[in-house]
Protein backbone atom coordinates (compact mmCIF):
# COMPACT_ATOMS: atom_id res chain seq x y z
CA UNK A 1 0.00 0.00 0.00
CA UNK A 2 1.62 3.42 -1.35
CA UNK A 3 1.10 6.03 0.53
CA UNK A 4 1.43 10.03 -0.16
CA UNK A 5 0.67 12.69 1.91
CA UNK A 6 0.47 16.77 1.01
CA UNK A 7 -0.64 20.01 1.93
CA UNK A 8 -3.65 21.69 0.29
CA UNK A 9 -2.43 24.18 -2.40
CA UNK A 10 -4.67 25.26 -4.80
CA UNK A 11 -4.63 24.19 -8.54
CA UNK A 12 -0.83 23.09 -7.66
CA UNK A 13 1.59 22.19 -10.21
CA UNK A 14 2.25 19.09 -12.24
CA UNK A 15 4.42 16.86 -9.82
CA UNK A 16 1.40 17.33 -7.05
CA UNK A 17 -0.97 15.25 -9.59
CA UNK A 18 2.00 12.88 -10.23
CA UNK A 19 2.38 11.64 -6.68
CA UNK A 20 -1.42 11.08 -6.10
CA UNK A 21 -1.67 9.23 -9.16
CA UNK A 22 1.23 6.59 -8.49
CA UNK A 23 0.03 5.89 -4.65
CA UNK A 24 -2.94 3.79 -2.97
CA UNK A 25 -3.97 6.39 -0.88
CA UNK A 26 -3.51 10.19 -0.94
CA UNK A 27 -4.01 12.12 2.86
CA UNK A 28 -4.41 15.63 2.28
CA UNK A 29 -3.34 17.53 5.58
CA UNK A 30 -6.68 19.94 6.96
CA UNK A 31 -5.39 20.16 10.89
CA UNK A 32 -1.91 21.93 9.82
CA UNK A 33 -1.60 25.63 10.89
CA UNK A 34 -1.92 28.05 7.38
CA UNK A 35 0.99 29.27 6.36
CA UNK A 36 1.53 32.76 4.58
CA UNK A 37 3.25 32.75 1.13
CA UNK A 38 3.27 29.71 0.55
CA UNK A 39 1.18 27.19 -2.05
CA UNK A 40 -2.15 26.82 -0.05
CA UNK A 41 -4.37 29.32 -1.44
CA UNK A 42 -1.83 31.08 -4.08
CA UNK A 43 0.09 29.59 -7.69
CA UNK A 44 1.49 30.19 -10.42
CA UNK A 45 0.43 30.91 -14.33
CA UNK A 46 1.53 32.61 -17.69
CA UNK A 47 0.51 35.82 -18.14
CA UNK A 48 1.50 38.12 -20.93
CA UNK A 49 4.24 35.80 -21.12
CA UNK A 50 5.66 35.53 -17.83
CA UNK A 51 5.12 33.38 -14.69
CA UNK A 52 2.86 35.51 -12.44
CA UNK A 53 1.16 34.44 -8.84
CA UNK A 54 -2.88 33.89 -8.74
CA UNK A 55 -4.03 34.26 -5.23
CA UNK A 56 -7.33 33.07 -3.30
CA UNK A 57 -7.58 36.41 -0.85
CA UNK A 58 -8.42 34.76 2.38
CA UNK A 59 -9.89 36.81 5.27
CA UNK A 60 -8.15 38.19 8.33
CA UNK A 61 -8.15 35.56 11.12
CA UNK A 62 -5.57 35.23 13.83
CA UNK A 63 -2.42 32.98 12.48
CA UNK A 64 -2.22 30.46 14.16
CA UNK A 65 -5.30 29.02 12.55
CA UNK A 66 -5.56 25.73 10.93
CA UNK A 67 -6.44 25.68 7.16
CA UNK A 68 -9.74 23.99 7.55
CA UNK A 69 -10.68 26.86 10.15
CA UNK A 70 -9.86 29.59 7.77
CA UNK A 71 -12.02 31.61 5.17
CA UNK A 72 -12.14 33.05 1.60
CA UNK A 73 -12.34 36.25 2.07
CA UNK A 74 -15.27 38.56 1.68
CA UNK A 75 -14.89 40.23 -1.47
CA UNK A 76 -14.09 36.85 -3.17
CA UNK A 77 -16.99 37.28 -5.77
CA UNK A 78 -15.61 40.23 -6.78
CA UNK A 79 -12.26 38.72 -6.63
CA UNK A 80 -12.80 35.50 -8.78
CA UNK A 81 -14.74 37.12 -11.66
CA UNK A 82 -11.69 39.41 -11.96
CA UNK A 83 -9.34 36.62 -11.86
CA UNK A 84 -11.05 34.25 -14.30
CA UNK A 85 -11.59 37.62 -16.89
CA UNK A 86 -7.46 37.48 -15.91
CA UNK A 87 -7.20 33.89 -17.14
CA UNK A 88 -9.48 34.38 -20.22
CA UNK A 89 -7.06 36.98 -21.35
CA UNK A 90 -4.28 35.04 -20.90
CA UNK A 91 -5.32 31.79 -22.53
CA UNK A 92 -8.01 32.29 -24.57
CA UNK A 93 -5.72 31.36 -27.75
CA UNK A 94 -4.57 27.73 -26.36
CA UNK A 95 -5.49 24.98 -27.87
CA UNK A 96 -7.82 23.68 -24.97
CA UNK A 97 -9.03 26.46 -23.93
CA UNK A 98 -12.60 25.52 -25.24
CA UNK A 99 -12.28 22.46 -22.46
CA UNK A 100 -10.34 23.87 -19.65
CA UNK A 101 -11.50 27.10 -19.04
CA UNK A 102 -15.13 25.60 -18.15
CA UNK A 103 -13.13 23.74 -15.82
CA UNK A 104 -11.94 26.56 -14.17
CA UNK A 105 -15.06 28.27 -14.07
CA UNK A 106 -16.81 25.17 -12.27
CA UNK A 107 -13.56 25.76 -9.53
CA UNK A 108 -13.93 29.28 -8.80
CA UNK A 109 -18.01 29.08 -8.81
CA UNK A 110 -17.64 26.07 -5.98
CA UNK A 111 -20.55 27.28 -3.28
CA UNK A 112 -18.03 27.10 -0.57
CA UNK A 113 -16.47 29.87 1.67
CA UNK A 114 -14.11 27.42 4.03
CA UNK A 115 -10.52 27.45 2.51
CA UNK A 116 -9.78 24.02 3.34
CA UNK A 117 -13.08 22.32 1.45
CA UNK A 118 -12.89 25.12 -1.69
CA UNK A 119 -9.48 23.63 -2.10
CA UNK A 120 -10.45 20.19 -1.40
CA UNK A 121 -13.31 20.75 -4.20
CA UNK A 122 -10.57 22.33 -6.86
CA UNK A 123 -8.13 19.08 -6.47
CA UNK A 124 -11.09 16.30 -7.09
CA UNK A 125 -12.18 18.44 -10.05
CA UNK A 126 -9.03 18.57 -11.87
CA UNK A 127 -8.72 14.39 -10.82
CA UNK A 128 -12.04 13.92 -12.45
CA UNK A 129 -10.78 15.44 -15.71
CA UNK A 130 -7.45 13.69 -15.35
CA UNK A 131 -8.98 10.59 -14.49
CA UNK A 132 -6.96 9.84 -11.48
CA UNK A 133 -8.90 7.80 -9.30
CA UNK A 134 -6.76 7.94 -5.87
CA UNK A 135 -8.48 7.53 -2.88
CA UNK A 136 -8.09 10.51 -1.33
CA UNK A 137 -8.18 10.46 2.97
CA UNK A 138 -8.57 14.02 5.16
CA UNK A 139 -5.65 14.14 7.67
CA UNK A 140 -7.68 14.61 10.93
CA UNK A 141 -9.90 11.94 10.18
CA UNK A 142 -7.02 9.41 10.50
CA UNK A 143 -7.01 7.76 13.69
CA UNK A 144 -3.39 8.71 15.52
CA UNK A 145 -2.38 11.55 18.33
CA UNK A 146 -2.60 14.77 15.66
CA UNK A 147 -2.29 16.72 18.81
CA UNK A 148 1.04 15.38 19.65
CA UNK A 149 2.70 13.81 17.02
CA UNK A 150 4.77 16.04 14.47
CA UNK A 151 6.74 16.24 11.06
CA UNK A 152 8.33 12.82 10.39
CA UNK A 153 6.24 11.18 13.84
CA UNK A 154 2.89 12.33 11.68
CA UNK A 155 3.76 11.06 8.97
CA UNK A 156 4.83 7.52 9.82
CA UNK A 157 1.89 7.40 12.04
CA UNK A 158 -0.42 8.39 9.17
CA UNK A 159 1.05 5.79 7.24
CA UNK A 160 0.78 2.72 9.82
CA UNK A 161 -2.68 3.80 11.03
CA UNK A 162 -3.33 3.38 6.73
CA UNK A 163 -1.72 0.32 6.82
CA UNK A 164 1.43 1.72 4.72
CA UNK A 165 4.29 -0.38 2.81
CA UNK A 166 5.58 2.45 1.05
CA UNK A 167 5.66 6.02 1.61
CA UNK A 168 6.26 8.65 -1.47
CA UNK A 169 7.01 11.63 -1.52
CA UNK A 170 7.89 14.61 -3.34
CA UNK A 171 11.83 14.84 -3.53
CA UNK A 172 12.21 18.59 -1.75
CA UNK A 173 11.71 16.29 1.34
CA UNK A 174 14.84 14.17 0.82
CA UNK A 175 16.35 16.03 3.63
CA UNK A 176 13.24 15.89 6.00
CA UNK A 177 12.27 11.73 6.05
CA UNK A 178 15.16 9.26 6.99
CA UNK A 179 15.20 5.75 4.92
CA UNK A 180 16.34 4.00 8.34
CA UNK A 181 13.13 5.31 10.66
CA UNK A 182 11.00 4.28 7.90
CA UNK A 183 12.56 0.89 7.71
CA UNK A 184 12.14 0.38 11.20
CA UNK A 185 8.57 1.21 11.02
CA UNK A 186 8.48 -1.48 8.39
CA UNK A 187 7.92 1.11 5.51
CA UNK A 188 10.01 1.75 2.40
CA UNK A 189 10.74 5.36 1.71
CA UNK A 190 10.88 6.76 -2.10
CA UNK A 191 11.09 10.09 -3.32
CA UNK A 192 9.36 11.68 -6.72
CA UNK A 193 11.11 13.90 -9.11
CA UNK A 194 9.03 15.91 -12.01
CA UNK A 195 10.98 15.91 -15.11
CA UNK A 196 11.29 18.57 -17.17
CA UNK A 197 9.38 17.90 -20.38
CA UNK A 198 9.17 21.37 -22.27
CA UNK A 199 5.40 22.03 -24.11
CA UNK A 200 4.89 24.47 -26.92
CA UNK A 201 3.77 28.32 -24.61
CA UNK A 202 2.11 30.18 -27.63
CA UNK A 203 5.79 31.44 -28.55
CA UNK A 204 7.24 31.98 -25.46
CA UNK A 205 10.21 30.45 -23.64
CA UNK A 206 8.53 27.17 -21.48
CA UNK A 207 8.46 28.08 -18.21
CA UNK A 208 8.27 24.82 -15.87
CA UNK A 209 6.50 23.96 -12.93
CA UNK A 210 3.15 26.25 -13.24
CA UNK A 211 -0.13 25.27 -11.85
CA UNK A 212 -1.37 21.79 -13.86
CA UNK A 213 -3.76 24.62 -15.10
CA UNK A 214 -0.64 25.82 -17.52
CA UNK A 215 -0.12 21.99 -18.90
CA UNK A 216 -3.91 21.33 -19.47
CA UNK A 217 -4.64 24.69 -21.38
CA UNK A 218 -1.50 23.35 -23.69
CA UNK A 219 -1.85 19.63 -23.50
CA UNK A 220 -5.11 17.15 -24.71
CA UNK A 221 -5.66 13.86 -22.33
CA UNK A 222 -3.69 12.02 -24.17
CA UNK A 223 -0.84 13.61 -23.43
CA UNK A 224 -1.79 14.64 -19.89
CA UNK A 225 -1.85 11.12 -19.15
CA UNK A 226 1.90 10.76 -20.87
CA UNK A 227 2.71 13.54 -18.50
CA UNK A 228 1.24 11.81 -15.57
CA UNK A 229 4.11 9.58 -15.76
CA UNK A 230 7.34 11.49 -16.97
CA UNK A 231 8.58 11.46 -13.03
CA UNK A 232 11.69 9.08 -11.70
CA UNK A 233 11.57 7.39 -8.20
CA UNK A 234 14.45 7.36 -5.76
Amino acid sequence: MKIGIMQPYFIPYLGYFQLMNAVDQFVIYDNIQYTKKGWINRNRLLINGKDEYITLQIKKDSDYLNVDQRSLADAFETDKNKLLRKIDQAYKKAPMYPEVMPILHEIMNFNEKNLFQFILNTIKVINRYLNIQTPIVISSQVDIDHQNLKAQDKVLAICKALSGTEYINPIGGVELYQRKDFLKEGLQLHFIKTRVVPYPQFNNDFIPFLSIIDVMFFNDKTMMSRLLLEYDME
